[in-house]
C-alpha cells in the first residue's frame, strides 16, 4: 500500500506549468461538468488547479443520488447491522495508510500547496486524523450505536433507545483544516449509517477528492459518498432540491444563518469563534516565558486562521508588569514567510485587515502594540491578505462602549488579536464582555487559582474551554469535545459524544409483544 495506489496529482509537482484537474464523485462514477474554473496558488499567484465548476443545470445526478438513500439510512441497528464492523476495518486500513511516512507528506504537502501552514501544523492535521481512524476501528463504530433497554409496565413490554441515522445528509468543510475537519466530520456520518455528498472550500477541495479516492482503496463503498466541486450558490440550490436530512457546516456566520434559513433549521452548526483569553492574576516570572509562547502560539499559529484562535486577551496587570505583552511581541517576530510560520490569509485582503486595524486604533486610548503592516517581498496574490503579526491595545472601558463594542468583537481570520488589561476590580467588567460575546467556541483561563477559574467559568459559556496555567484557546484534537455551547444549533467533532449528537437522531422503539392477561375484558372507551 503506497501513495501510488489511489493519488492522482504530485503535490510537489504541481504549477502554472503543470496544473492537476479534478473530478466530481455522483453516484460511484468520477466525472466532469461541462467547464472548469482556475484555482491560483496562493504562494505566487498561478493557476495550478483546474476545479470542476459545476452548475446549476447540472445538479440532476447528484440530486438523484442523494434522494436514492432511504430516511432509514444506508444502515442502522436492524438493516445491514454488518456495515458497522465494515467501516471500523476500514477505518483501521485508512489509519494504516496515513501511518505511512510517504502517505503522511503527501497529504502534509497537498496541505501546505492550497492553505499554507508550517510542516508541523500539516502534519498535524495528518496525526490527528489518523489516531481519530484508530480510535473508531475494530468494533468502535457498533458501539457508536449502541443504545439502551427499560423494562416495561408488565410481561412482554420494553422501551428501547435507538441511535438512529439520518439517511440523505450534506457536509460543508472549510478551507482552514482542509483533511481534519472533514475527514473526522465525513466519517461520524458514515459511521451512523448515512449518505453523505460533501463539498470542501474550493481553494482546497483538491485534499478530500485525493482522501476519497484513497478512501475508496481502503475499502469505502463508492456510492456512499457523492463530492460535488462548486460554488457556493450551486451548493445551495443542491441542498434545497435535494432536502437533505441535516446539513453539517463549519465555516463564517453568515453563510451559517443563511443555511439555517434554508434547511428550515436541519443544520449542525460549527460557525464562528471570536475566542477569548483571561490571564488571572497568579502571575510569576518563572511562567513568564511559557504563557507568553502559548498567547503567541494561539494568536498566530496558521497564521491565525483557526476558529479557535485567540481573539481578544483579557491580560491581568500583573502579566503586563512582568512584561508579557514585550516577550509575545518577540515571539511574533519569530515569525516569517520562508518557513510559513506566517502566511497568506485567505479569507481577508490586506487591505481589510489594514482598515480594520486603522478603525480600532481611532478609539480613544486605543494604540497599536505590533504589526498591522504588510508582509515585505512576497508574491501573495492581491486576493488574499499577507499581513505581520498584529495587535492593538484597547481600554476594557471603551470596549464595553455600546459605539465600539461590535468593532472590537469583529472577527479577523487572520493574525490579528485584541489586548486589554485589567485590575482584581475590573473582573466583573471582563465577564460582561464575555457575556455579551454572541459565539461562544473556545475560551482560556491561564491561572492555577481555583477560585479565580471557579468564577470566570462559573459564569461563561464556551462549548470547549481550557483552564489552568497551561490554557489555551486552540487544539481541536481527537481525544476531546470541539465544538460551540449555548446554542442548540451547535456540532461537535471528534468524539463519540459529538458523532452521535451530529449526525444521528435518538429513536424509542416500544416493544409490547404481550401476552394480554389472562381474564382480559373489553374495557369502557375512553
Amino acid at each position: 500500500m503506497s501513495v501510488s495506489d489511489f493519488a492522482t496529482i504530485d503535490p510537489d509537482t504541481v504549477s502554472g506549468a503543470n496544473p492537476c484537474q479534478l473530478y466530481n464523485l455522483v453516484n460511484g462514477e468520477w466525472m466532469l461538468p461541462r467547464a472548469s474554473t482556475d484555482i491560483v496558488d496562493p504562494l505566487n499567484g498561478e493557476a495550478f488547479i483546474k476545479m470542476p465548476n459545476t452548475q446549476v443545470d447540472e445538479l440532476a445526478p447528484f440530486v438523484a443520488s442523494l434522494k436514492s438513500c432511504p430516511k432509514s439510512g444506508l444502515h442502522n441497528p436492524f438493516k445491514n447491522p454488518e456495515r458497522y464492523t465494515m467501516y471500523g476495518s476500514i477505518s483501521a486500513r485508512m489509519a494504516e495508510m496515513l501511518r505511512k511516512p510517504e502517505v503522511e507528506y503527501f497529504f502534509a504537502r497537498c496541505i501546505q500547496r492550497v492553505c499554507p501552514k508550517t510542516l508541523a501544523q500539516a502534519k498535524g492535521e495528518v496525526t490527528i486524523s489518523r489516531i481519530f481512524l484508530e480510535n473508531f476501528s475494530g468494533d468502535q463504530v457498533r458501539f457508536l450505536a449502541r443504545g439502551f433497554c427499560v423494562s416495561g409496565d408488565y410481561m412482554g413490554q420494553r422501551s428501547n433507545g435507538l441511535r438512529w441515522p439520518f439517511g440523505p445528509v450534506c457536509l460543508i468543510s472549510p478551507f482552514n483544516f482542509p483533511l481534519e475537519i472533514p475527514i473526522l466530520q465525513l466519517m461520524g456520518a458514515l459511521y451512523m449509517g448515512n449518505k453523505v455528498t460533501l463539498k470542501c472550500a474550493s481553494t482546497t477541495s483538491m485534499i478530500m477528492e485525493q482522501l476519497v479516492r484513497m478512501m475508496h482503496f481502503c475499502g469505502v463503498p463508492k456510492t456512499d459518498v457523492d463530492l460535488i466541486h462548486c460554488g457556493g450558490r450551486v451548493m445551495s440550490e443542491l441542498i434545497r432540491l435535494a432536502e437533505p436530512r441535516n446539513t453539517q457546516f463549519t465555516g463564517g456566520q453568515e453563510v451559517a444563518e443563511q443555511l439555517a434559513a434554508l434547511t428550515h433549521g436541519k443544520v449542525r452548526l460549527e460557525d464562528a469563534g471570536f475566542d477569548w483569553k483571561v490571564l488571572g492574576p497568579d502571575a510569576t516570572l518563572e511562567m513568564l516565558e511559557y504563557v507568553a509562547w502559548q498567547c503567541d502560539q494561539d494568536a498566530y499559529a496558521h497564521s491565525g486562521q483557526k476558529c479557535s484562535a485567540q481573539s481578544i486577551l483579557f491580560a491581568h496587570q500583573n502579566w503586563v508588569d512582568l512584561g508579557l505583552l514585550r516577550k509575545t511581541e518577540e515571539l511574533a517576530a519569530r515569525r516569517n514567510l520562508e518557513e510559513l510560520s506566517i502566511a497568506p490569509i485567505l479569507s481577508h485582503t490586506t487591505e481589510e485587515m489594514i482598515g480594520h486595524k486603522d478603525a480600532l486604533c481611532r478609539i480613544p486610548g486605543a494604540r497599536l502594540l505590533w504589526g498591522g503592516e504588510e508582509l515585505p517581498s512576497h508574491t501573495i496574490p492581491k486576493k488574499y491578505g499577507a499581513i505581520k503579526p498584529t495587535a492593538v491595545f484597547v481600554p476594557l472601558h471603551e470596549i464595553l462602549k455600546p459605539e465600539h463594542f461590535g468593532l472590537v468583537t469583529t472577527e479577523i481570520f487572520g493574525p490579528f488579536q485584541v489586548v486589554t488589561e485589567y485590575r482584581d476590580e475590573d473582573l466583573p467588567l471582563v465577564l460582561e464582555c464575555l457575556e455579551r460575546m454572541s459565539h461562544h467556541l473556545t475560551a482560556a483561563i491561564v491561572s492555577n487559582d481555583i477560585q479565580f477559574c471557579q468564577k470566570v467559568y462559573g459564569s461563561t459559556v464556551n462549548g470547549t474551554t481550557y483552564v489552568g496555567i497551561r490554557a489555551r484557546t486552540t487544539g481541536a484534537p481527537q481525544n476531546h469535545w470541539f465544538g460551540p455551547a449555548g446554542d442548540p444549533r451547535g456540532a461537535g467533532i471528534g468524539t463519540v459524544e459529538a458523532i452521535r449528537l451530529v449526525w444521528s437522531c435518538h429513536r424509542e422503539m416500544i416493544e409490547d409483544f404481550g401476552p394480554v392477561p389472562d381474564g382480559w375484558v373489553l374495557p369502557k372507551p375512553t
